[in-house]
């Protein structure tokens, strides 16, 4: 499937739900003069590639760094100097600020009804700090079935976010959207109406280091603990 384009209506919308994920991955670690960025605890390729707007290809690249892209901590890595591209100042100049929802004031569990989007072990949790994973890393198969994880709009499929690969965003209400990173196929098309558990794509390594889905659940374009209101893994939504 070709990357496709977010559709007319809720444009605005997804601009300020990527602007918000790019400032979030770029607004700590600042690079040095020399476009070096210092690994670590906890760094991946995938993670530094959000930090500093490099893809993983290109950190390999420039790093002679070969599968299965071993990093040690205090390592110092050479980027291609992108991340300083990301001021948080929109296309116009002017100021842009992303708000913020604290947890004290996330939505109650249970409020809607939501589903594992794969099975798998969360190798890389959701952080609230700085520069933290917005989200879970889930690991799996190439190929491994990718669901829905609420019923809702796809709003987005593409791949232009760098740092995310092929990406899909569901709208689930006013409120509510998901995000699935790092697909290998994807099975749905801007605009489509899908159901809570349907199969929306395959999981894969696209712009990351290793095979695995990137999931975020975002509250008022925040991103929030999506582990705090899934169900537990293996077994149905209570809904």
């Amino acid at each position: 499937m070709s990357a496709g384009r977010p559709i007319r209506k809720p444009f605005r919308l997804i601009i300020c739900l990527m602007l918000g994920m790019l400032l979030a991955a770029c607004s700590s670690n600042k690079l040095s003069d020399e476009d070096v960025y210092v690994v670590k605890r906890g760094d991946t390729l995938s993670r530094i590639s959000r930090l500093t707007g490099t893809s993983v290809r290109d950190l390999a690249r420039l790093n002679g760094i070969s599968p299965p892209y071993t990093i040690e901590i205090g390592q110092r890595l050479r980027t291609n100097g992108s991340g300083k591209k990301t001021s948080g100042k929109s296309s116009s100049g002017s100021s842009s600020r992303v708000v913020t929802v604290p947890p004290a004031s996330w939505p109650p569990v249970g409020q809607r009804c939501w589903r594992w989007p794969t099975s798998g072990t969360v190798v890389l949790p959701y952080s609230s700090a700085d520069g933290g994973n917005k989200g879970i890393d889930i690991a799996g198969s190439r190929g491994q079935a990718i669901y829905a994880a609420g019923s809702g709009k796809v709003v987005y499929v593409g791949n232009q976010l760098r740092g995310y690969g092929n990406l899909i965003m569901i709208k689930h209400s006013e409120d509510y959207i998901t995000a699935y990173a790092h697909n290998d196929t994807l099975l749905v098309n801007n605009g489509q109406s899908v159901k809570i558990g349907q199969k929306i794509a395959t999981m894969g390594s696209s712009d990351t280091d290793s095979v695995k889905l990137h999931f975020q659940l975002r509250y008022r374009a925040t991103a929030i603990d999506p582990i705090r209101y899934l169900p537990p893994q293996g077994t149905p939504p209570k809904c």
